[in-house]
């Protein structure tokens, strides 16, 4: 059995979000103040525990014209909506 199998792989975004307690549009406010902090082709997670972040951040990127690449998890287990800024 492989010793990583079931842990969190380690992030590969430029930015991380950490939304961790905060109640829609929180997370969706940070994302949108935020997002520009990295360049171009670059990911940004929004670590959020609202389960409406799971719906809001695609949607978000939709709006925007931004690509919702994934969700992944942090080390902690918490979810992570990964964004990569297009423009």
């Amino acid at each position: 059995m492989n010793a990583d199998a079931g842990r969190a792989a380690e992030p590969a975004w430029a930015l991380e979000l950490d939304c961790r307690g905060m109640r829609c549009p929180a997370p969706i406010i940070e994302l949108a103040r935020r997002y520009t902090e990295v360049g171009i082709g670059e990911l940004v997670a929004v670590v959020a525990t609202d389960v409406a972040a799971r719906v809001d951040v695609p949607a978000w990127c939709r709006m925007r014209g931004q690509e919702y690449v994934d969700e992944a998890v942090t080390t902690d287990c918490t979810p992570a909506y990964v964004v990569r800024r297009v423009s």
